[in-house]
């Protein structure tokens, strides 16, 4: 059956490797913010975001706070489906080419996967002292999807940026606009 799309399905975890990479990860984020302290800790609803978000608010001893719209992007009728079974739905290649203009069947347009996920990173920036750093966690398409806009780069371009498991995207929001500092599983 090979690998699946979880999207929105409840209680899907993370896998070995998931959690055998949050150590990783914590040590990531910490080199990154250089001593200073991590200001909140935010993530998605799905259960593999909020494991993930727990190891780093343990770190800091921050409790996770729930942003919907960090969600993963509502794959509708496919969620749950190999991606096997969906290389034979027409749609399929379409969504893969032109992200944005490409509805999966009774699900979102990656337009406002993106358009929610900015929205909460901008109101998680707004929310905090200039300067102060939030971990936000969310799914490797969301995450693509928030780089894109802060480049400035088309959505339908998002697979040419780096979003492997675990790895850390630091972004820097100041009144002049959005800046990427750091991109990529070595972040």
């Amino acid at each position: 059956m090979g690998v699946s799309l979880a999207g929105w399905l409840p209680g899907v975890s993370l896998n070995a490797a998931g959690r055998a990479q949050l150590p990783g990860l914590v040590a990531r984020v910490a080199r990154r913010l250089g001593g200073a302290p991590l200001a909140a800790v935010v993530a998605s609803p799905m259960a593999r975001a909020q494991e993930t978000a727990a190891a780093l608010a343990r770190a800091h001893g921050l409790a996770v706070a729930v942003e919907p719209g960090l969600a993963e992007l509502d794959a509708g009728d496919w969620t749950g489906r190999s991606f096997d079974a969906l290389g034979d739905h027409p749609d399929w290649a379409p969504f893969n080419s032109y992200r944005s203009g490409t509805r999966p069947p009774g699900g979102e347009l990656a337009l406002e996967a993106q358009a929610r996920a900015v929205a909460a990173v901008l109101r998680l920036a707004a929310a905090h002292p200039a300067g102060a750093a939030v971990a936000a966690v969310s799914h490797a398409d969301v995450v693509r999807a928030v780089v894109a806009h802060a480049l400035g780069v088309p959505l339908d371009l998002q697979h040419r940026l780096p979003a492997e498991p675990a790895a850390v995207a630091e972004l820097e929001y100041a009144p002049w606009g959005a800046r990427v500092v750091a991109l990529g599983p070595g972040a």
